[in-house]
């Protein structure tokens, strides 16, 4: 057996190969570092750019004008006028009663016709009071043929004036007699007391009637009152002989004129208001007692004021404000409108026009219609639409 043998083995120990080194970790540091610098650089470029970009844009995209109607203010004499609210009474109304009690034997009247004063309307029973009357008459013609034969004796001496007084106070008796049972017999016969419309018959034939029970309404519809009340505030403004228009919701657009014929002297202590009454003619006679009437009572006239249509102006619980057109000259030389919001002070309004107090003057030209897409400072471009039209007739209050 051949045992070969290592001629490079020597008797000392073996040695290992040293590893490599790693790489240091403050170069990793700076390579990431550097490559967040890079990204937050970008991300910071970008938005610049992005916003630079955006403003550009919109610099260079503006909205066209709102196209708007446009009304000029102008300084006008309104009317002055005063409203409230009251209703309709009649000058001569009454509740057809009897004076007596009685049984119905008669009907004389039409429910709902029109009569004369002193027209029949019903007949209570008066058979006893007849027969009083009969016999009362029958008393007078003895007593006056006593009283004539009293008479003659005496002139000839025959007789005493004693007589003579006798007869004729049994005379009187007998015709106050006939006038008391006449003038009962007259309650019994129910007449009306004016000319005027009758209303729903409310009693029958044969029922007993007791006196005061209503039989019938008479109204008299050719005049009639107004009444209405008015702040203490207003009462100095008020006259007898003013023109009062009177407005009701069945005749919607119609006014009836009147005039004030009484102005109550005292003021009510609870509500502070002053009552008012008006005369108002009713030839038709289609108002009627009861109605619900807005009046307006037409005062002096007041100052010139400015005025505007009342659909210029916004009306909101912070205050009343209106579009004011104000003219801007552009970069380029051209003019430009833009409606700013005003702020003003409103009074009343009248005929569709609205009152302004303070805050406009008068050629000043607002927004009429088109208020809804305009802001603050918003360029406009007048409409060639026509402001809208004020009603032929427009409420007087």
């Amino acid at each position: 057996m051949n045992i070969q043998t290592e001629s490079h083995i020597t008797g000392q120990p073996i040695k290992e190969k040293p590893a490599k080194r790693p790489v240091k970790m403050v170069r990793w540091f700076i390579i990431v570092g550097t490559l967040l610098a890079l990204l937050v650089g970008g991300l910071v470029w970008f938005n610049s750019f992005r916003g630079k970009m955006i403003a550009q844009f919109f610099a260079n995209n503006k909205p066209p004008p709102a196209s708007v109607t446009v009304a000029t203010a102008t300084s006008e004499v309104v009317p002055n006028l005063l409203t409230a609210v009251g209703d309709l009474a009649a000058v001569h109304q009454v509740n057809v009663t009897s004076d007596v009690s009685g049984r119905i034997t008669e009907i004389m009247f039409t429910p709902g016709a029109t009569v004369k004063a002193g027209a029949p309307l019903l007949q209570l029973f008066d058979g006893p009071d007849q027969g009083d009357l009969a016999n009362f008459k029958a008393q007078a013609t003895v007593a006056q043929i006593s009283l004539d034969r009293a008479k003659q004796l005496a002139s000839r001496q025959f007789g005493p004036q004693a007589t003579v007084d006798t007869a004729q106070a049994a005379y009187d008796q007998a015709l106050a007699g006939i006038a008391k049972t006449e003038a009962l017999i007259s309650q019994k016969l129910v007449r009306a007391p004016f000319d005027g419309e009758l209303g729903t018959r409310r009693v029958e034939v044969g029922q007993y009637l007791t006196a005061g029970t209503q039989i019938v309404s008479l109204t008299d519809l050719s005049m009639l009152y107004a009444n209405f009340t008015v702040t203490e505030k207003d009462s100095g403004a008020l006259k007898v002989g003013q023109t009062v228009r009177i407005r009701v919701d069945a005749y919607p657009g119609r006014d009836f004129e009147g005039k004030i014929t009484t102005i109550e002297p005292q003021i009510a202590t609870d509500t502070r208001n002053i009552r008012v009454q008006a005369t108002i003619a009713n030839p038709e006679k289609i108002l009627k007692p009861g109605m619900f009437a807005t009046t307006t009572v037409v005062l002096p006239d007041k100052p010139p004021v400015i005025t505007v249509p009342e659909t210029a102006v916004d009306y909101t619980l912070y205050g009343d404000s209106v579009y004011l057109l104000t003219e801007k000259k552009e970069e380029d030389g051209k003019t430009s409108l833009t409606a700013v919001r005003t702020f003003v002070q409103t009074g009343n309004r009248v005929d569709g026009r609205a009152e302004i107090i303070k805050g406009l003057k008068a050629g000043d030209r607002v927004v009429a219609v088109g208020q809804l897409k305009l802001q603050s400072g918003s360029a406009v471009a007048i409409s060639t639409d026509p402001a809208p039209p004020i009603p032929a007739k427009p409420p007087r209050y």
